[in-house]
């Protein structure tokens, strides 16, 4: 069986066998028998604490098919209690993406996701106890071969978690090398007629594509366990690595990590799936699997399904890196020089294509604007590689 897998922020555990390592140059593609249909792929888990509870439904592809993912839409997904069959409905929100906003748990009761297709097969997982959370004690970093790692400290007083399981979002503020306060002006038949300020009243620069952000989420499987230890004690967690002089520490860097109690299943779950991605990539491929988990087909109890979901709670702590921190951090955007273009219409015709304007070069006694400056668009537009739009917790 072949599957390709999606984990995000939300997700628990995902599915898979362990595959030998083979040491030749040769390409290996492993004879495995597909099946006829598609398999259900239910990712995420059932939010104990606060937060929104999200669900994704895929369907297994083959391990050569290199298109995107195959979603499963339009089904009906809830959260079910032993004591309350009813349970929570989940919204599609997106494309084969279920989520509830907040969920209202009984501590003492166990849930599970009950899942039917538009074609009308039904799902459920086993079901789970509701699980808490310890508190990080810290999230924090360290100068590595020339980059910066980040980890995290842990610990449960009450010695009852022992698994662990480790997600993050990074985000960090970036800037265009390159200011831009001109603009092509367009004559009424829409051809160029020169430049002008966009903003004929102070000649500032445009702010809304030097500032940017970029956040991006974990993808590899970060699990962590204190079973072999007297204390329930996580040290030295490995979380993001931001490569020396890279342009995640240019201006400042954020990261949002995020721990989750998991069950002794689900640990040997996914810690069977890191060792597997190590080998054939990363968690986006398909993988070959044999783990169903815990999810089942109740319509068809000889189908099989792909998943593990359980109740567990999401725990998050920020860390902030500005570069100032590390004042020999030698970020090089990689820029080309800019050059001069004389203010001619017909010399302008590039505007759209390989450069962008950026700012005066030369002005005559009158104002005129003799010639400008122009750069690479990716040196002057920070939008086309991030957002301008300042995230809700940036300083």
């Amino acid at each position: 069986m072949i599957i390709h897998t999606m984990v995000d922020m939300k997700k628990i555990i995902v599915f898979v066998f362990l595959l030998p390592a083979f040491a030749c140059k040769e390409k290996y593609t492993p004879t495995l028998n597909l099946p006829a249909t598609s398999y259900l792929v239910v990712e995420g888990f059932i939010n104990s604490g606060t937060g929104a509870t999200t669900i994704t439904l895929t369907r297994t592809t083959s391990l050569t098919n290199k298109t995107n993912l195959v979603y499963e839409t339009k089904a009906s997904v809830r959260i079910e209690g032993v004591a309350n069959t009813i349970g929570f409905p989940l919204t599609e929100t997106t494309t084969g993406v279920y989520t509830n906003a907040q969920l209202t748990l009984n501590a003492n009761d166990q849930y599970r996701v009950h899942i039917k297709t538009l074609a009308g097969k039904e799902y459920v997982s086993d079901y789970s106890a509701v699980r808490s959370t310890p508190d990080m004690d810290s999230v924090f970093w360290k100068r590595v071969d020339g980059g910066i790692q980040t980890y995290v400290n842990t610990h449960d007083p009450q010695n009852k978690t022992r698994y662990y399981q480790y997600k993050y979002d990074e985000t960090w503020e970036f800037h265009s090398l390159y200011t831009s306060s001109l603009k092509l002006l367009y004559a009424p038949n829409g051809k160029i007629s020169g430049l002008g300020y966009k903003d004929s009243v102070t000649f500032g620069y445009d702010p809304s594509i030097y500032f940017c952000w970029k956040t991006n989420s974990s993808t590899n499987i970060l699990i962590n366990t204190s079973e072999k230890l007297t204390q329930d004690v996580i040290t030295l967690q490995q979380l993001s690595f931001i490569p020396a002089n890279s342009v995640e520490l240019s201006v400042l860097y954020s990261i949002n990590a995020k721990q989750y109690a998991i069950s002794q299943q689900a640990y040997r779950f996914l810690e069977q799936l890191k060792k597997n991605t190590e080998q054939l990539g990363t968690i986006f491929d398909a993988q070959p699997s044999d783990n169903n988990g815990n999810i089942h087909c109740i319509s068809n109890p000889d189908e099989p399904a792909i998943g593990f979901v359980e109740v567990s709670q999401e725990k998050q702590l920020r860390l902030f890196i500005s570069k100032a921190q590390v004042p020999d951090w030698l970020y090089l955007p990689g820029c080309a020089a800019e050059i001069s273009i004389p203010n001619i219409p017909d010399s302008l015709l590039i505007e759209g294509g390989p450069l962008r304007v950026t700012n005066p070069n030369i002005i005559s006694p009158s104002g005129f604007i003799a010639s400008a400056f122009f750069a690479d668009p990716v040196c002057v537009d920070c939008t086309l590689r991030g957002t301008n739009k300042k995230p809700a917790f940036w300083p």
